[in-house]
């Protein structure tokens, strides 16, 4: 009977914006110090269960092209709604084939758990541009609907030629 009472203002707590709590919870959060940067939420013990050999692997990949998403499947056949979603969106949006490429998490559960701490976000699909985390299938569609994400992708030039127009002058 006093359990619930607790652990129903333990959830508010934890729900409360970072502004909105005491000082001292701030001061209470585990952070990493390495190489001269700070890195919140993730204690020793996770910092660990991404090695070396996965952390640059996960880097090679998002380098891979200007264009990245990591994916449950693949562009063709994807096997989940969010990453179909994702494709959907890119395909919309207009982006170069040429300048994407699709990582299926569901080939390697090494790729599918170390992708998630590498970006410190829980869920799948996961779109990087030009190396830098742009969000999972929540933020593409916002992104979508209020027109940044066309504004992001026109910046980087990463949308695909506007087909015929050179040869609407011949």
């Amino acid at each position: 009977m006093f359990a619930r009472p607790l652990f129903s203002a333990s959830l508010r707590q934890a729900a409360r914006p970072v502004a909105a709590r005491p000082a001292a919870a701030l001061l209470l959060r585990p952070t990493i110090i390495s190489s001269n940067t700070t890195t919140p939420f993730l204690t020793a013990f996770q910092q660990r269960l991404l090695s070396d050999h996965t952390k640059q692997a996960i880097e090679k990949a998002v380098g891979s092209a200007p264009v990245v998403l990591f994916m449950k499947g693949t562009p063709e056949t994807p096997q989940c709604g969010f990453s179909r979603a994702s494709i959907q969106i890119l395909g919309l949006q207009g982006v170069d084939p040429a300048k994407f490429a699709a990582f299926n998490v569901l080939e390697d559960d090494e790729l599918r758990s170390g992708i998630k701490e590498f970006s410190d976000w829980p869920t799948i699909p996961q779109l990087y541009l030009e190396k830098e985390f742009v969000g999972g299938c929540d933020i593409l569609v916002s992104m979508h609907q209020d027109g940044s994400l066309a504004k992001m992708l026109e910046e980087k030039g990463v949308l695909a030629p506007a087909d015929g127009s050179s040869d609407s002058s011949a």
